[in-house]
């Protein structure tokens, strides 16, 4: 088991930066692959970045592309989403999971955090 706590949400405006924290205890961290994923309000829980276990490879939704990082601590157990150049579209829950591969597909993880979240104002 593995659970995740997400950090780092708030409100910010149009063009500011937020950096979301997903702390992992349980089994050992550097085993899974982490990715991110949100959900506005009525919609779909849609993909937006996600590493593998030593964090070598990184994936991007393409409406993310450029303006978001994902990155790992293994030694802290902490992934993060480094967000730039917000947009009032990216306003959603964000949530972090957990999971064998790093994968655009929320079916590929296994554990899920309580989500956080992000309201960008324009």
């Amino acid at each position: 088991q593995v659970q995740l706590v997400e950090s780092g949400g708030g409100l910010v405006q149009a063009g500011g930066s937020l950096r979301l924290s997903c702390a992992a205890s349980g089994r050992t961290f550097s085993n899974y692959a982490m990715g991110w994923f949100r959900q506005a309000p009525g919609k779909e829980r849609l993909f937006v970045a996600a590493t593998g276990r030593s964090g070598g490879g990184s994936y991007y939704a393409d409406s993310v592309k450029g303006r978001f990082t994902i990155s790992r601590d293994n030694a802290k157990n902490i992934a993060y989403l480094q967000m730039n150049s917000l947009k009032p579209e990216d306003t959603a829950v964000y949530y972090c999971a957990a999971g064998w591969l790093a994968s655009g597909s929320p079916n590929e993880y296994h554990y899920w955090g309580q989500g956080t979240q992000v309201t960008v104002s324009s």
